[in-house]
């Protein structure tokens, strides 16, 4: 079982989850959802995904239809988060577990993504995408993981290479990289299980 964090919103963990899903042949859960008025991680990863039925999709505790951070989206839904109520659904399967955000979002006033985290007592994948800030945002990132003990099994890079970016990032952190995955203008499932087969899962 493993919990996939991003460096920030929208550096690709749904499309690193579902190539997760398809390397460990791996159940999948969203626990926290926001923005779901529009296709949901949880709908998106499970039509990028091959042999269905052998994967089990499991539904969210929370899915918050605006797309902010989830203590705002609740809060305007009038919902109230109860974190004692996030635990891991029963499975025989691998499982990955995909967040909202990055490691600080806030899911209440006072628990965060990284409260989840340890709450859920599950190692964690970085995922990291290239732009102007990625460095200072996996290194910040990095360092809270380590702040609070939390295991980080490796990197997964994501989008177009800066090499100057990545080759920083390794020889820093002194992290395992299991994949590096190339931008790609459209993902279909054929992509997902072509990087799947590249994804190192030998320590997973």
């Amino acid at each position: 079982m493993i919990t996939v964090i991003g460096i920030g919103t929208e550096v690709g963990k749904t499309i690193i989850s579902a190539i997760l899903v398809e390397a460990l042949e791996a159940d999948y859960w969203k626990p926290v959802q926001s923005g779901s008025d529009s296709q949901t991680d949880t709908e998106t990863v499970q039509s990028l995904v091959t042999n269905l039925p052998t994967r089990i999709f499991h539904p969210e505790v929370y899915k918050l239809k605006a797309p902010l951070s989830p203590h705002a989206a609740a809060a305007l839904e009038g919902i109230h988060i109860d974190t004692a109520k996030i635990i891991l659904p029963a499975t025989k399967h691998p499982l990955v577990v995909e967040l909202a955000g990055g490691l600080m979002v806030p899911l209440t006033h006072n628990f965060l993504n990284r409260h989840l985290i340890k709450q859920l007592g599950l190692p964690v994948v970085v995922v990291v995408n290239y732009y102007l800030g990625s460095i200072n945002h996996t290194l910040l990132t990095l360092e809270v993981l380590d702040r609070y003990a939390i295991p980080v099994l490796g990197i997964i890079f994501n989008g177009e290479l800066v090499r100057a970016s990545r080759d920083l990032i390794i020889n820093y952190s002194g992290l395992p990289v299991l994949g590096e995955i190339p931008l790609y203008v459209d993902i279909t499932p054929d992509v997902i299980k072509k990087e799947a087969k590249k994804i190192d899962i030998s320590i997973l």
